[in-house]
């Protein structure tokens, strides 16, 4: 039987796997669908087209599947996606899709959505990120794996933040964050690279060594873009074990939105 309790209100349409738990004062809409292993505490609200995995977390007085902040939104059945192992903890905010774009937020797994967390309409959140409290996305937002957001790191709307980054505290973001960079200020600049993360996830010395090299060639050089993109790619020419760091920085500058670009 799933563990509900008897002050929680879950409508007769939503799907729960037998292994869910609902916390007291809770309320589950019908179109809701809940995978095993999840717990989800006092006081959320779970509502729209909203699909939760294995496993997950859920802290209370959480506002998940509510209709996006945005004036176009018209009620078209849009989703919110969240995978397996996540951790969400007290009044985070996550709204479903638009039609306007991807239709879905999508939230990973084995993510670390610290309290007062705020993911809108059509934001990306890849795998092992861990969102400080008080981070705030805007709309069509894009988190890569692992990225690591300080507290109360505000993100413009359609920016992308790359795999491995960092954002130190109070950052704010108004262009696109590249991989492994860390960032700080208001508007924020890029001060390093995320070296001592990538020595824990196992990075190899060499690839270390070649993401010094892209951080000198981007940021110290004074070099045009382009060429510093050309000379990025040359890396992995002379080294073939740098293709996974050198693919991950280059295919990401050279998606950079020209309007926007990169934060430097």
């Amino acid at each position: 039987m799933v563990k509900i309790h008897p002050t929680a209100l879950v409508d007769a349409g939503a799907e729960l796997d037998s292994s869910v738990t609902v916390g007291p004062y809770t309320t589950i809409g019908p179109h809701v669908r809940v995978g095993a292993g999840t717990s989800i505490g006092s006081h959320c609200v779970i509502e729209g087209h909203t699909t939760i995995g294995l496993d997950n977390r859920i802290f209370q007085f959480n506002s998940l599947g509510a209709v996006p902040q945005d004036k176009k939104y018209a009620g078209e059945p849009c989703e919110l996606v969240i995978g397996d192992r996540n951790t969400i903890r007290e009044f985070c905010t996550f709204n479903i899709g638009t039609a306007n774009d991807k239709a879905v937020t999508r939230l990973g797994n084995d993510n670390w959505m610290m309290a007062y967390v705020h993911l809108a309409h059509d934001c990306q959140v890849g795998n092992h990120t861990i969102f400080a409290n008080s981070t705030q996305l805007a709309g069509h937002v894009e988190v890569g794996d692992w990225a690591i957001l300080g507290g109360f790191t505000v993100v413009h709307q359609f920016c992308r933040i790359g795999a491995h980054s960092f954002t130190a505290m109070n950052s704010l973001l108004f262009a696109d964050l590249p991989p492994f960079a860390m960032c700080q200020g208001q508007p924020a600049h890029v001060r390093s690279m995320n070296y001592e993360g990538l020595k824990r996830r196992g990075f190899l010395a060499n690839q270390i060594q070649a993401v010094k090299q892209m951080h000198k060639v981007l940021y110290r050089d004074g070099l045009p873009l382009a060429q510093s993109i050309e000379q990025i790619q040359a890396m992995s020419k002379e080294d073939g074990s740098l293709t996974t760091v050198v693919d991950l920085m280059s295919s990401f500058l050279l998606s950079a939105s020209p309007s926007r670009g990169i934060i430097r």
